[in-house]
């Protein structure tokens, strides 16, 4: 039966990506289409509006200066508001203001996409502030990497020296894709009874007779952007492990198809922007085989159960439960746990401090690797960067210039690469080594030896490929990793997608070749395979040795 749940999930998902890709081909195609009759005139009033002329053309500097200062502004709009939210109005709990680098964490957090919440939902912002940042920032965060995918797939497919104009995209992407997708998302959880109101808390009567207050909010409308902009950040602290977020198997399902759908379904934008559809097929598959290893990994891992738990006397017969709801139980929970990592979404429906060694081992490589579908934009950037790449060492091996797509593939491409490439995991492991040697570090820490690194490591890895999840055993709420996370989230964010921008830029300028019988084909079976290689190869040397002193050693001792 688990393996029916989770064969159907796949399936929905993969059906999506066909229909759900030819739409976002048609928004950003710039070519007349039946989208322009329903948004466009919407459209239209907000470049009036703001004095956007969305016709000009941007080279890839232009449209990254636009990209960082736009959300340089959000960053700024959104850090006053969480320091004033206590004078705002929507604040029926009373909410007090936000500590200063609690605030810097939060407004970064959220404009990387990552979501990671030092606060806990429910108490730390009004609504006000819920949905003026919070909900505001998942908006446009998604939107961010989603049109950063897109001037990349330009840069790899067109040919001239612009790669589109960002804030035509920008607008777009709301207007078009996330708003009315949410907008839907959000009445069917409405109708699955997440709550949605602007009311304050409700009272409730325990069986023991005693008043407890509920927290409620306009929930609906945060969830469903919180996961199909791969966002993350729950509206209450334990995020979609609570029964407001999501109540039941039927939402749980509706939320990893809501994070996954993007991701998936840009492959195959990809396909259609380069001509061959079969060259986005490609490159989803190597993304789908690459993840169902790892969900066999978090699911058996979680199967087999805990022996710690089972030598205290608990029933380990249905797996390793600590930490799940029992309404998921181990199939939906492994599922949800490895989609949220893939796609770098970050929300829990269990909480991954719980996993058992390997579970959460699996759940760490694919932030890691960052590549397995990944965010909204960023995971397909990610993965064509690792098949530019691939590219480059099977032509160094036959001696031959490297070509992807028709263009070649030299010195400033492979340098531009080499920085995205090698700034992911030093961003993950000098921190951690930093946090290991000092008190404010190990201080924070629920648990000595092999699992408290683990700690550490997840939350320097879940900043750095802004997921957001993390190992909640954690005490992260102080200045130390409030601005060490903060840092690494601005890193991980913005210095890959200013490198793979230049690459694009690059790459759009060069003349494309004609196909010979010497040209590597990168829309076959055995590219799948040199790609798959590449990706895990690059990953398992990178990050082999900290995994084998915190996940690998934990899980040997634990059932030597």
């Amino acid at each position: 039966m688990d393996f029916i749940q989770l064969a159907v999930v796949i399936i929905l998902v993969t059906l999506i990506v066909k229909p759900l890709g030819t739409y976002m081909y048609y928004i950003f195609s710039d070519q007349p289409n039946r989208t322009d009759r329903l948004f466009g005139r919407v459209e239209q009033m907000i470049f009036r509006l703001t004095g956007v002329k969305q016709q000009v053309a941007m080279s890839w500097k232009q449209y990254t200066i636009s990209l960082l200062v736009t959300n340089a502004l959000f960053v700024m709009i959104s850090f006053v508001i969480l320091r004033i939210q206590h004078l705002l109005p929507f604040n029926p709990s009373d909410v007090d203001s936000m500590e200063s680098s609690l605030s810097f964490n939060t407004v970064i957090s959220f404009m990387t996409n990552t979501n990671l919440q030092h606060y806990s939902g429910e108490t730390g912002v009004s609504y006000f502030s819920q949905m003026a940042v919070i909900t505001m920032m998942m908006f446009t965060s998604a939107a961010t990497g989603i049109v950063v995918a897109i001037a990349f797939i330009r840069g790899l497919t067109s040919k001239g020296k612009a790669l589109g104009n960002f804030f035509s995209d920008f607008v777009k992407a709301h207007t078009r894709l996330l708003i009315p997708l949410a907008f839907v998302i959000m009445l069917v959880l409405v109708g699955l009874k997440v709550p949605q109101t602007l009311g304050g808390t409700i009272q409730a009567t325990t069986l023991e007779g005693e008043q407890q207050q509920m927290a409620i909010g306009p929930v609906a409308s945060l969830v469903s952007i919180k996961h199909l902009g791969t966002n993350g950040g729950g509206f209450f602290g334990v995020n979609s492990s609570h029964p407001f977020e999501n109540p039941s198997p039927l939402t749980n399902v509706l939320e990893i198809l809501s994070m996954w759908c993007i991701p998936a379904s840009l492959t195959y934008t990809f396909g259609k922007f380069a001509g061959k559809r079969k060259q986005g097929w490609i490159i989803f598959s190597a993304m789908l085989i690459l993840f169902i290893g790892f969900l066999t990994l978090t699911y058996t891992a979680e199967m087999r159960g805990n022996p710690a738990l089972s030598s205290l006397g608990v029933d380990t017969s249905q797996g390793s439960m600590e930490g799940k709801e029992t309404r998921f139980g181990i199939a939906q929970s492994a599922l949800f746990t490895a989609v949220t990592t893939a796609a770098t979404t970050g929300t829990v429906n269990n909480m991954h401090d719980t996993l058992t060694p390997l579970g959460g081992m699996a759940a760490m490589f694919q932030m890691m690797l960052n590549s397995v579908f990944g965010g909204d934009g960023v995971g397909l950037v990610n993965m064509l960067m690792y098949a530019i790449l691939a590219v480059f060492l099977c032509g160094l091996m036959v001696g031959r210039t490297p070509e992807f797509l028709g263009r070649k593939i030299e010195a400033k491409e492979m340098k531009l690469i080499a920085i995205a490439i090698t700034v992911h995991p030093l961003i993950i492991l000098v921190p951690t080594a930093i946090a290991v040697l000092t008190e404010a570090g190990v201080g924070a820490i629920s648990n000595g030896g092999y699992h408290g690194l683990s700690q550490i490591l997840y939350e320097f890895t879940s900043s750095a490929a802004n997921n957001g999840s993390g190992f909640e055993g954690l005490s992260d709420n102080t200045s130390f990793w409030n601005i060490t996370t903060g840092i690494v989230m601005l890193l991980g964010r913005y210095v890959s997608m200013v490198a793979l921008l230049a690459v694009a830029g690059s790459m759009v300028q060069k003349q494309r070749l004609p196909e010979t019988i010497g040209t590597l084909r990168t829309d076959n079976r055995l590219f799948v395979t040199i790609l798959i290689g590449v990706v895990i190869i690059i990953g398992a040397l990178t990050f082999l040795p900290v995994l084998a002193l915190g996940p690998i050693a934990e899980h040997v001792t634990l059932f030597k």
